[in-house]
């Protein structure tokens, strides 16, 4: 039964994260205010972004500069 379940969430699993997405971006408007909500979303997708160039073995110093040298 539980293996016929997890079967059938892991073939919506896209759609299942984009819910609970869409639920914690209306939680927070709710209670942080538009503005607010999207700073936290850009720092979370900028400290996203550095620890994804971490784990792929690069240094942050090499992030931080590559991040500085574009603008």
């Amino acid at each position: 039964m539980w293996e016929n379940i997890l079967i059938e969430l892991l073939k919506h699993r896209g759609k299942i994260i984009g819910l609970l997405i869409g639920l914690a971006f209306a939680c927070s408007v709710i209670n942080y205010g538009f503005w607010r909500t999207l700073f936290i979303m850009l720092c979370l997708y900028l400290g996203f972004l550095i620890g994804k160039r971490i784990d792929d073995n690069e240094s942050l110093k090499s992030v931080i500069e590559r991040i500085l040298k574009d603008r």
